[in-house]
Formats: structure tokens, C-alpha cells, sequence
């Protein structure tokens, strides 16, 4: 398998994803250069990942040539990188969101109209356990899916699982939301445990999606990424059958239920030898999910974005969107459309955005 060679284009926290990626999988990726600003940035990534820093964009490309560039920058200047990136004919997968409004990513979206290589790593839909849920219900098992709640993902993410869970693509929807607010002792964070014991405020944001006759709600809270005493929450239902967390339930036929389990295997636990690493998902007996960089030792996130970057590099050489910029600028427009529902306290009829005519490769 031909080595993927990238470049990056920022040096923040969630850039340090694709440097420990390509650092894992030395034969599967390579890092071949980073743009970076702040020159005290630059030479700590240098020294913490022994890759080469360039301090403009164009140094970048003219150094190192890469296949693509994840972009890894702020809201706000994404679409400007990106942009810069198009006019350059260089094919780019940005971070998530690609744009923070509406008008940005419509201007996106006639970007790549114009044929501009644009995709997003929208990395949810590919960590493992949410993969083996998305495999189940796409299986035909639960029947016709109609419902999805996930209490998973915020914003824009949460809406992606729902989205995709629920098989909707860019359709009219009514959306209404609220918030919750109660005491929580405050919890570890991005940079470790907490120092003392405190209560602090957890806000609770719940949405309802209405397209019909398939409804999705959204529910999370912001502690839920780190804290050890709020666990995520998902159940899928279909006409026969439901998921719900791990627990998978259907009809063989309608005199004939069935239920299995979501089986996480991993190697290396209780004297196996094989090395640590995960292994994939099954459910009774059947591989529903494996996981592709085995035996690399990366957490479930990192499969994930790892996932994007291989399916990046093959829509570079011909293949299918890994996840478009279209379903990435829905994602944000509908969490945009919830933050309204949110502040208006009404009840939402959101119309077919621009980028609904987009066809999935």
C-alpha cells in the first residue's frame, strides 16, 4: 500500500491528531511538512515529532509536495486557507466545521463547484463503536430506521451522527431546542485531572430534528468528552428492531426476536500476546466493524481521523468523497439552526440549503 505523504496547515491541539497518526503508522502515512506561524510553536513540534515547520504556505508546498493538506486552523480562517489552497490547485481536508456561517460555506460550496478538491474530517461516523451502530442500522435488521437520540457529540458532530444514522441527507426539517442547567463537580479537561473538587454548571442542550416521519434528538452536554461521571448515550430504532447503547434487538421474523451485544475486541488483555491494539466489533459471531490500521496502537478517535486521511487520500486519486463538503456544511447548518431554535425559543422550518443538490460520489 502506497504511503500517504501530507502536509498540515496549523499547529494546535487537535493538529497533534495527524502527527501522532502518521508517528504510529510510519509504512500507512507521512507527514511531509507543517505550516506554522509562531515560531516557539513550530520548534516544539519540531523537537515532540521530528517533522520539518515552514512558516508560509507556499514554502510548505514548494518543500515537500504533498498529496493533500489538512487544514487545522480556526473557524474563522479555514475558509480563507482553504480558499488559498483551491487557487493553488492543492486538494485540502479540513478540520471541522469548514466555515462558521452560513455565507462561508455557501462561498465554500461554489468553490468546489468551480473544482475545488475540498473534504472534511468529520471523524464521528468512523470511530469504531459508532461505525458498528452505523453498519447495524444500515444492514436492514431494524427495518426502515426512523428514529435516532444521540447524546454522543456536540453540535455539528451530534447532528452528523443523526444525519447519518437516520439515513437523511440535506431534506426540510423542524427543528426546536432547549437547555437544561444543573450542578456537576467539575472534571478532567484537554489538560488533565481536575486540581481540586468544585461544582461547577453543566448545560444541557436538547434539540428535536423533524423530518417527517424520522425524528432525531440531540442531547449533550459539554462534560460528556471528558468526564468520568457522564457517559455518552445512543438508541437507533427501526420499524424491527433498535439499538440501544450496545445492546442490538430485532425481529428474525415477527414471531422471532433476537438480541445480541456490541462485542469490543481488543488484543493484548487478560495474557493475550498479539500486541495492544483494537481488533473491531462483533455481534453475535459476525465482524460488524475492523478496525483497519491493526495492530497500530491508536485510540478510538485516532482510528477515526486516521479513517479520513486514507479516505482522503483515495478521493485525491479518483475515489469517493470520504465526507463531503456538503454534508459537512449541512452539519453545521443544522447546529447553527438548533443555537437558533435555542435563542428564539421557536419552533424552526429549516428549507434545502444550496449545497442540497450535491450527489454523493
Amino acid at each position: 500500500m502506497e504511503r500517504v505523504s501530507f502536509g498540515i496547515v496549523g499547529g494546535g491541539w487537535r493538529a497533534e491528531f495527524f502527527l501522532r497518526i502518521a508517528a504510529e503508522l510510519p509504512d500507512r502515512f507521512q507527514v511531509a511538512g507543517m505550516f506554522v506561524r509562531n515560531q516557539a510553536k513550530a520548534r516544539a513540534l519540531e523537537e515532540k515529532f521530528g517533522v520539518r515547520t515552514y512558516r508560509s504556505l507556499d514554502e510548505l508546498l514548494k518543500s515537500s509536495d504533498p498529496l493533500f493538506v489538512v487544514v487545522s486552523v480556526s473557524w474563522e480562517a479555514c475558509p480563507r486557507m482553504l480558499t488559498a489552497l483551491a487557487q493553488r490547485g492543492v486538494p485540502a481536508l479540513s478540520e471541522t466545521p469548514p466555515a462558521p456561517d452560513v455565507e462561508a460555506l455557501t462561498a465554500l460550496h461554489e468553490l468546489v463547484q468551480s473544482g475545488a478538491k475540498i473534504q472534511v474530517a468529520e471523524q464521528y461516523i468512523f470511530q469504531p463503536l459508532h461505525a458498528a451502530r452505523l453498519a447495524i442500522a444500515g444492514s436492514g435488521k431494524l427495518g426502515t430506521v426512523t428514529q435516532a437520540q444521540v447524546s454522543a457529540a456536540h453540535g455539528y458532530h451530534g447532528v452528523s451522527l443523526i444525519r447519518h444514522l437516520l439515513g437523511v441527507g440535506f431534506d426540510e426539517v423542524t427543528i426546536s431546542a432547549y437547555q437544561f442547567t444543573s450542578a456537576i463537580v467539575a472534571g478532567p479537561g484537554r489538560v488533565g485531572p481536575p486540581a481540586e473538587e468544585k461544582l461547577t454548571d453543566s448545560v444541557q442542550t436538547i434539540a428535536r430534528l423533524d423530518w417527517g416521519r424520522k425524528l432525531g434528538v440531540y442531547d449533550f452536554t459539554g462534560e460528556q468528552y471528558f468526564s468520568w461521571i457522564r457517559s455518552p448515550r445512543v438508541l437507533v430504532r427501526g420499524e424491527r428492531g433498535e439499538i440501544n447503547n450496545t445492546s442490538v434487538r430485532y425481529l428474525v421474523d415477527f414471531l422471532t426476536p433476537a438480541q445480541v451485544e456490541l462485542v469490543r475486541c481488543d488484543a493484548g488483555q487478560a495474557g493475550n500476546l498479539e500486541g495492544y491494539y483494537h481488533k473491531g466489533y462483533l455481534a453475535g459471531g459476525e465482524w460488524v466493524y475492523r478496525n483497519p490500521f491493526a495492530p497500530g496502537r491508536l485510540t478510538d478517535d485516532e482510528i477515526a481521523v486516521a479513517t479520513c486521511l486514507a479516505g482522503m487520500a483515495d478521493y485525491v486519486r479518483g475515489g469517493p468523497d470520504v465526507y463531503s463538503l456538503a454534508d459537512a456544511a449541512q452539519d453545521r447548518y443544522l447546529d447553527i439552526m438548533m443555537s437558533k431554535a435555542l435563542e428564539t425559543g421557536k419552533r424552526i422550518a429549516v428549507a434545502s440549503p444550496p449545497w442540497a443538490s450535491h450527489e454523493r460520489g
